[in-house]
């Protein structure tokens, strides 16, 4: 593992992110992340998926950064009984996850490629965040090959895949290596759980973005740029206006 995760660059990211927010405001986003997972489980349980209402189901998309402000034309697109059926047999399917996977993406034919992976893969993480990873675009975008998961692992962590079912399982592979070094190497200190991990990352991005932003955009652009723990809430999908 360590062999995948590059540990000096990791920890050299949250030196960077520990400049810019204090350690309890991280750990306060990792709290508010954990809500939005009970808030997931709750409502997407076994029993619970088929009396989801129209209002719940837009509360589920608003919770995600990528389908946020498209919240109510991407459920215009299909029937609510259709989201129950396919969120459904995303969670609990008998198929191999990286199938059901891909098969709820199929079902989402005319909404963006990466906003149906972003949503699906938040609806498997938020909803069993021990068995299920995330992977949105800021973590992992094959298309540009960049996101916070190449900036902290080495080139041998392949995450690349025919279709976007094989993506996700190899994204959960670097995923779970960052997740069992970042203890052990000192650069995750947020918490224990994947949440710290998820934190953690979104952190490495924001900073990253910070980064070429001042190297390449002018002063009165970025003054306008929100604040690195708004910017994470915002990417975590736990941002709100009376946030601190």
């Amino acid at each position: 593992m360590a062999q995948v995760v590059d540990t000096e660059s990791a920890k050299e990211f949250m030196r960077e992110a520990l400049d810019k927010i204090a350690p309890e405001e991280l750990q306060k986003i990792c709290s508010e992340v954990e809500r939005k997972s009970q808030w997931f489980q709750q409502k997407l349980s076994r029993d619970a998926i088929g009396q989801l209402s129209p209002a719940e189901y837009l509360t589920l998309l608003r919770h995600v950064f990528s389908t946020r402000r498209k919240a109510e034309s991407i459920l215009e697109q299909f029937r609510l009984e259709s989201w129950r059926n396919w969120t459904w047999n995303l969670l609990y399917g008998e198929r191999e996850v990286g199938v059901r996977f891909q098969n709820f993406l199929d079902h989402l034919e005319g909404v963006e490629a990466n906003v149906r992976q972003d949503f699906a893969s938040e609806i498997l993480h938020f909803s069993d965040p021990e068995r299920y990873w995330l992977w949105t675009r800021w973590m992992w975008d094959p298309k540009t090959q960049t996101g916070a998961l190449p900036l902290v692992t080495y080139e041998a962590c392949d995450m690349n895949g025919p279709t976007a079912g094989d993506i996700y399982m190899r994204v959960g592979e670097a995923v779970a290596f960052v997740h069992q070094v970042g203890e052990a190497a000192g650069f995750q200190t947020i918490s224990k759980d994947m949440f710290g991990t998820d934190v953690f990352l979104a952190c490495v991005y924001v900073v990253y973005v910070y980064t070429v932003l001042r190297m390449r955009m002018t002063q009165e652009f970025n003054k306008v740029m929100p604040g690195l723990s708004e910017f994470v809430r915002r990417l975590l999908g736990v941002y709100e206006k009376t946030a601190a």
